[in-house]
């Protein structure tokens, strides 16, 4: 991320806008929203700009720009026509240290502005670095229905009532649980629905609840949450939620970093990660610690790589949960077979052709796994082995005792639906040599009967494509 998204206080603050035409004026009315003192140097002023001077709006000095125009000011915005006068108002801004922005021309600002949905005081700003504005245009286009408009209101009652729920509730745990059912409530449904006597009454039915919840032994609750394997976008809406509320998060060494960056930015984050054949926490400390920071009255979220009920060890974190008298819920995710299938077009049933998928690991705790190997070996199947690129030398000859044919197609996915994305093609009879021959080293599915479908084109992600989410609005309290 190149630029660093901030809001910047203009409360009475001068700020220079340097032309008169009418993208002058197009930034004007951006800056009229704020409380900013401002100012207009320019020879000639367009209709609208005068205007806005007539009526006491703006201060408009009516001459060419010089380079002490700057001084005292807290922002620069350049809406000129030459380059000439664009590069003497960026270098002037420059020697003055005021940030400038100068109208389409980037290379010579040092902010940029974004798009932006105005439920003031809540305000939604949308950037891409200044490479895509039409797209930041669309995404807000898409926005603009799903908030309220009387979504600032319910901020600006949040903040008349902060002090008063502060006084009443003195307990932080108490505080944050008022505040969550304001937001995601009554209280808020009211305030949209222009209601202010029953948003009051909500109010008070929920700081009522929030002192009891202070006075409550704390009580904490454990989700299990599969994270997918690894894009992001694959993540459920539930998810999603759950990440947002957590307290804190326990999280997999196969989780990736885009996936953590959807989370609570203030949640604290325990890594427990476990790698082949290096020091790692053990499952019994992970129960304990998941019992701990729930009685402790937190939100905890166990987050893991695929499906928690798929190699995730869910069992007995959910027992030990039990156990403990806690409460704790499952949240599937996109296991890392699907996944991977799904990223590379593996049709892991077909009809007539296969009629059955068997998921299986190729490592067990005292090395590698046994199966029903004849069972496993019958046509007409596709098996999805977790686990077994270490095993692969073990599979491959118990597979082939077990009379599988040595042609049967083999598929292996390296960190699949992942950017670092590997895939490597070859039959069971060779599949040590495919996974040599592949490269593959990192965590990998490897598929037994099916390779990809063939694909004419690749697939390319098209703006045109954005569909909006029917989803519901999420309030979050500051």
């Amino acid at each position: 991320m190149r630029y660093f998204p901030v809001f910047l206080d203009l409360d009475r603050q001068r700020v220079l806008v340097v032309g008169g035409g009418e993208q002058a004026a197009q930034k004007l009315r951006l800056l009229l929203k704020t409380t900013a003192r401002l100012v207009v140097v320019a020879a000639e002023a367009c209709p609208e700009v005068e205007r806005l001077a007539a009526a006491g709006r703006i201060e408009l000095v009516r001459r060419a720009f010089e380079p002490r125009d700057i001084a005292g000011s807290r922002l620069v915005i350049a809406a000129v026509a030459t380059d000439a006068e664009a590069v003497a108002v960026a270098q002037a801004a420059a020697a003055f240290d005021v940030p400038v922005n100068v109208v389409d021309r980037q290379e010579l600002s040092s902010f940029i502005t974004p798009s932006i949905v105005d439920r003031d005081p809540v305000v939604v700003a949308i950037g891409t670095e200044g490479t895509a504005p039409v797209l930041a245009r669309r995404i807000k286009a898409m926005l603009e229905p799903m908030l309220p408009a009387r979504l600032g209101q319910v901020a600006r009652v949040a903040a008349a009532w902060r002090e008063a729920v502060a006084r009443r509730i003195a307990d932080g745990r108490g505080r944050r649980a008022f505040w969550e059912r304001f937001f995601a409530g009554p209280v808020a449904e009211r305030i949209v629905a222009g209601d202010p006597a029953g948003a009051h009454a909500a109010i008070e039915a929920a700081i009522e609840a929030g002192i009891e919840d202070a006075a409550a032994e704390p009580v904490g609750s454990v989700v299990l949450v599969g994270a997918g394997p690894g894009d992001p976008d694959l993540l459920t809406f539930k998810a999603l939620r759950a990440l947002q509320e957590a307290d804190v998060i326990i999280v997999d060494r196969l989780v990736p970093k885009a996936v953590l960056d959807r989370a609570r930015r203030d949640a604290r984050r325990i890594e427990v990660g476990k790698a082949p054949g290096q020091p790692s926490a053990r499952q019994a400390d992970i129960d304990a610690l998941l019992v701990r920071e729930a009685l402790a009255g937190h939100k905890v979220v166990r987050l893991k790589g695929g499906d928690p009920l798929v190699f995730g060890r869910a069992v007995e974190e959910a027992e030990a949960l039990a156990a403990a008298g806690i409460r704790y819920e499952i949240v599937p995710g996109i296991t890392a077979a699907l996944g991977c299938a799904a990223s590379v077009g593996l049709p892991l049933t077909q009809r007539d052709a296969r009629r059955g998928l068997t998921i299986l690991t190729g490592h067990a705790t005292d090395g590698a796994a046994e199966h029903d190997w004849q069972a496993l070996a019958r046509p007409g199947q596709t098996l999805a082995i977790y686990m077994g690129v270490g095993a692969a030398a073990h599979i491959e000859a118990r597979l082939l005792a077990a009379g599988i044919d040595p042609a049967t197609p083999v598929t292996v996915v390296e960190n699949g639906t992942l950017p670092t994305q590997k895939t490597a093609l070859g039959t069971i009879g060779r599949l040590v040599e495919t996974l040599i021959d592949g490269g593959i080293k990192g965590p990998a599915i490897i598929f037994v009967g099916a390779h990809p479908l063939p694909r004419a084109v690749e697939a390319v992600p098209l703006p045109a494509a954005i569909v909006q989410p029917a989803s519901p609005i999420l309030l979050e309290a500051a």
